[in-house]
């Protein structure tokens, strides 16, 4: 028989996270807990009011799944159980852990592949003033890849300024949806000058038509407009690139599944996060594995990480131990 429990955490920001939408000092996220036995399976999803999710809703929407779940429910199941979002993210996240603790069998073997390497992440560059992200830039500058967050007047400035102090690192920009399309005519030359690997999110999710045809000298990367297998049709029209985050897919099993058809419809794939910790992103190190771009820095802009966590070397994050996840 199995027991459901699920609880919220907080775990402090080393200073603020910053985006174009606003800031936050720390990470809100839910843990879910599937006992079986001596076997524990856990998951951690971040509940995202973008996406009109609260703590308190996403724990009922688990609570409300509590019944199917501890008969047997599977992942399969779970799929039709519940929508794509966080909630089921957690409850997709504990049952491969769950089965991996069960069988023997790693999640990653699970999911099809032999072994797990380590992967080389980007870290994120909060939004502020150009001198201030140059200031952060350059205390990073030996890091492989810093993603840049904009929205506002002053963005150039603040890439060129990134650029200057951090010569030699690859940047992704984000928007978060900020732009207009005026805005990225304008500005996509610019990024290309300076040596933008991508720009992520520009236009605002549903209202990113305006991409069709639009011959961007930097590739575009869905983030917002992508959930789900069931928008690559209109997003293989606008972009070149997915950002996949477990939390928009509603879990592992969607995500595996939506990168694969990605990948069928010639989209490369960027493996990505909410601020969250380790144990959100080791289900996510499996997306990682061949993906162009890698954003699983959460725990890094943690003031401290739950034990044991990933281990990173700088940038390079290790696969996760069995004791932390799958």
């Amino acid at each position: 028989m199995r027991r459901l429990e699920a609880r919220d955490e907080r775990w402090p920001i080393a200073g603020a996270f910053t985006i174009a939408r606003g800031s936050k000092t720390e990470a809100h996220v839910v843990v879910a807990e599937l006992r079986c036995g001596d076997a524990v399976g856990r998951g951690e999803c971040t509940p995202y009011p973008r996406y009109g999710e609260t703590v308190e809703g996403v724990l009922g929407e688990i609570e409300a799944a509590r019944g199917p779940l501890e008969a047997g429910c599977d992942r399969a199941a779970l799929q039709d159980l519940l929508r794509p979002g966080a909630a089921r993210n957690a409850l997709d996240c504990a049952l491969w852990d769950l089965e991996a603790k069960q069988s023997g069998v790693p999640a990653h073997v699970r999911a099809g592949r032999q072994r797990l390497d380590p992967v080389k992440t980007c870290y994120t560059i909060s939004l502020a003033a150009p001198e201030v992200m140059a200031e952060q830039a350059r205390a990073a500058a030996r890091r492989p890849m810093l993603k840049l967050k904009i929205g506002g007047p002053g963005d150039l400035e603040r890439v060129e300024a990134v650029r200057r102090a951090a010569p030699r690192t690859r940047l992704v920009v984000d928007a978060n949806e900020a732009l207009s399309f005026d805005d990225l005519v304008r500005l996509a030359p610019e990024f290309a000058r300076l040596d933008v690997l991508l720009i992520e999110q520009p236009l605002k999710a549903g209202a990113d038509e305006a991409l069709e045809g639009f011959a961007s000298p930097v590739p575009l990367c869905a983030d917002e407009s992508l959930h789900t297998r069931a928008d690559l049709a209109a997003i293989a029209r606008r972009y070149g690139c997915v950002n996949v985050k477990l939390d928009k897919t509603g879990g592992l099993t969607e995500a595996l599944a939506l990168v694969a058809d990605a990948r069928a419809l010639g989209l490369e794939i960027m493996a990505g996060c909410m601020v969250a910790t380790s144990l959100a992103m080791a289900p996510a190190m499996i997306l990682a594995q061949g993906a162009r771009v890698v954003d699983l820095d959460g725990p890094l802009l943690l003031a401290r990480d739950r034990e044991p966590g990933l281990i990173f070397h700088g940038s390079m994050i290790e696969p996760p131990s069995p004791a932390l996840w799958g």
